[in-house]
């Protein structure tokens, strides 16, 4: 049997989703989009599986990995700026002796292992193969917003990945390309260009790209789907529950960040990160449900690296770190306890970046305000203070470390 690598590109930005971390690492019932990618391929035919990830998150591309044990995972490599330069330098890691190479989108998380082989065996017979599906909607031709006319859709085929071929034609088609200063949408745009004939393997709606919030509603509406189907509706999970108090008093010259939203005010909060006391809260009761500690442990001020950070990328560490003990959020409320601003109007936006974060839809993030009738601290306006509670659920898909 021809040995078989898979280069899976994640080096997307994470900016469509709304997010300030890179969409690979975004929750899917509990668990990072690539590793739902990696767990497919793992099942598949392939024999070795390199990761090119940006280059500015190799270390937590690595660590993710390593928590969740992927197996078969043969390196993990700085990509480039462009979707092709990732799978370049992905294609420098597959040793001479690979015979066939297949490339998938690390944002794709619901590919199959069975259409993974049906592409493999494709390449293997033919010399090139991708997955695709006809297309099905009405195309229409626009110049300046306007319709021109209604494109004939019979023979046109919407590509989705894998695209697998054999190795030397693949490094051929990369070669000629980085001569040319050719830049293709696809595998498959480079292989066409030198005339290599690229069969079709029919993919599936299911195969969806995961680029902006919506997706990964349905892509989460679909795996719920297939978990009904494959597991018991009485299969047991376990539940944790956790609190998390936080407060930051208010000083003059900083930005009022909270739930990751910036809200207009004259003073901010005083803290080493951003002092988000909503996320921070949020974090001390995700963390407490996990029997970690507290955000303090995990990310101390004496560390340089969390300097004016903004406290959603340490939601997300605390949710991966979640997601490795077979976790995910069932839902949050939190109180914010302030005398001003009013923050009622901003609660929308908050619950929309703390739950793409969380891999949660906004109904999952309770969100409160309160004052102290001008008690206390909060009540003098000297700060503002934050209390969650979480509640978080065993997906029944890894062992659990911890209780």
């Amino acid at each position: 049997m021809a040995e078989a690598y898979a280069i899976i590109p994640a080096g997307g930005s994470g900016s469509r989703m709304g997010l300030p971390l890179p969409k690979q690492f975004c929750l899917l019932a509990g668990i990072p989009l690539l590793i739902h990618t990696l767990r497919a391929f793992a099942a598949s035919p392939v024999d070795a599986i390199i990761v090119a990830a940006p280059a500015e998150h190799l270390a937590p591309t690595r660590d993710l990995l390593a928590r969740f044990a992927v197996p078969k995972v043969r390196a993990v490599v700085a990509g480039g700026r462009l979707r092709q330069d990732s799978v370049a330098a992905g294609l420098r890691e597959v040793p001479s002796s690979a015979e066939l190479i297949a490339v998938h989108d690390g944002a794709r998380p619901l590919v199959t292992p069975a259409l993974i082989a049906a592409c493999l065996d494709e390449a293997r017979r033919s010399g090139a193969a991708m997955a695709a599906i006809p297309v099905k909607d009405t195309l229409k031709a626009v110049v300046g917003g306007s319709v021109q006319r209604t494109v004939d859709r019979d023979g046109l085929w919407q590509a989705q990945t894998p695209q697998t071929a054999r190795a030397g034609l693949l490094r051929q088609a990369f070669a000629a390309a980085a001569a040319d200063g050719f830049v293709g949408t696809d595998e498959a745009s480079l292989l066409e260009r030198l005339g290599i004939q690229v069969s079709i393997v029919e993919g599936s709606e299911r195969n969806l790209k995961v680029t902006r919030p919506e997706d990964l509603l349905v892509a989460a509406a679909l795996l719920r789907n297939q978990t009904e189907e494959e597991k018991s509706m009485n299969e047991p999970f376990s539940l944790r529950i956790g609190h998390g108090y936080d407060a930051h008093c208010l000083v003059a010259g900083r930005d009022l960040v909270l739930g990751g939203v910036i809200v207009d005010h004259p003073k901010g909060l005083l803290g080493h990160s951003d002092a988000d006391v909503l996320t921070h809260a949020l974090c001390d009761a995700l963390l407490g449900a996990l029997g970690e500690g507290d955000i303090g442990r995990h990310f101390p001020d004496s560390d340089e690296r969390y300097r004016g950070i903004s406290s959603l990328k340490l939601l997300a560490e605390v949710m991966a770190l979640a997601a490795a003990r077979g976790l995910q959020l069932v839902n949050a409320d939190v109180t914010v306890v302030a005398q001003k601003p009013k923050l009622a109007p901003h609660f929308p936006a908050m619950r929309s970046k703390l739950a793409a974060v969380c891999g949660v839809t906004p109904e999952a993030i309770n969100l409160k305000a309160s004052t102290t009738e001008k008690m206390g601290f909060a009540g003098r306006e000297e700060g503002i203070a934050a209390h969650a509670v979480a509640l978080l659920k065993g997906n029944g898909e890894l062992t659990m470390e911890n209780g």
